[in-house]
């Protein structure tokens, strides 16, 4: 009976490890967030618009959940007082527009 229990509740689970680690945060609200703290900070270190910091060789994130821990620093860092769930918002734009991670 454990058995069928533990493979019932595994398979429960399985959609939610398909989805995204920022779930169904709405990328157009990040872009707002990610172009009003994140923009200025990242022209100043790479110039231009700051984009290279996202296309540059040499890059250190390599999947969806790497991505949402580096906007949760760089959230920390710049005391920008975003909640979780705006975090979310402004990975989920910037893999809609530079990463585009599948995992």
């Amino acid at each position: 009976m454990k058995t069928t229990t533990l493979l019932a509740a595994s398979l429960i689970s399985l959609p939610a490890l398909a989805e995204a680690p920022w779930g169904n945060a709405d990328p157009q609200a990040g872009k707002a967030r990610h172009d009003d703290k994140c923009v200025a900070c990242h022209a100043r270190m790479y110039g231009g618009d700051g984009s290279k910091i996202y296309t540059r060789d040499g890059r250190m994130l390599a999947n969806q959940l790497e991505l949402l821990q580096r906007t949760a620093a760089c959230n920390a860092q710049m005391n920008t007082g975003w909640f979780p769930d705006e975090e979310a918002e402004v990975a989920a734009y910037l893999n809609q527009t530079y990463y585009h991670f599948k995992d």
